[in-house]
């Protein structure tokens, strides 16, 4: 699998930017002007933009390929930053590889339940995608992606949570606060699960980066340091 991305190149420190489902790397074209310095990354996710469709996509599926894209770049111990399903990649990630990660940004993790049953707020999510359809369909995604990805992120994933305590690189957790259909308190869950990590609300839903670019770039800026 050999992801579509865009790549500033350049000899600075590399961040890899990862978009939510149904959405693709463009969304962070007003955030890269903020990394002056930086080798900024950011690939359409498979499924997305102008990388392969797939037959069937699953989570690991999007794991494994940034994985590949981080081995493919030779990249050593970037900062991995994602957005929802971007988010939940670039989590696992830096769960399975904790030495290959240097920093880690999640913007609203769509984190499944933990045990039990299935989680009720991803029908949320759907019906909020159905809302903005019209947004949605002047983007090249493949639907598949979208409904496979909410599918599985309903279903219970303990192992996913207790890999959370693996991760070593520095994380900074950012939440959309009570407008996102992602629940605060699951959001807070995740943060507090990653050793060390750092929980920053940002109230404007889930698309933090583009709903509040600025208050977004300050944050993890600082973050970044």
């Amino acid at each position: 699998m050999r992801l579509a991305r865009n790549d500033t190149g350049g000899d600075g420190p590399a961040i890899v930017l990862l978009h939510g489902g149904g959405s693709g790397r463009g969304t962070w074209d007003a955030f890269t002007r903020e990394l002056a310095g930086w080798r900024v990354v950011a690939p359409d996710l498979r499924g997305h933009g102008d990388s392969p469709r797939c037959a069937e996509y699953t989570l690991d599926d999007h794991a494994d390929d940034v994985g590949g894209l981080l081995d493919e770049l030779g990249l050593d111990a970037p900062v991995l930053l994602g957005h929802s399903l971007g988010a939940f990649a670039a989590a696992t990630v830096a769960q399975r590889h904790p030495d290959r990660v240097g920093r880690l940004v999640l913007e609203d993790p769509p984190a499944p339940p933990r045990d039990g049953v299935r989680a009720g707020g991803y029908s949320r999510a759907r019906l909020a995608l159905s809302a903005v359809a019209g947004g949605l369909s002047r983007r090249r995604f493949d639907r598949n992606a979208l409904m496979s990805a909410i599918h599985e992120l309903r279903e219970p994933n303990p192992s996913w949570w207790a890999g959370l305590e693996k991760i070593q690189a520095p994380a900074l957790v950012l939440s959309g606060g009570p407008r996102s259909h992602i629940p605060p308190a699951r959001v807070a869950s995740v943060a507090a699960a990653i050793p060390g990590a750092e929980l920053v609300t940002i109230p404007v839903g889930h698309r933090i980066h583009s709903t509040a670019g600025p208050e977004f770039a300050a944050a993890v800026k600082e973050f970044l340091g």
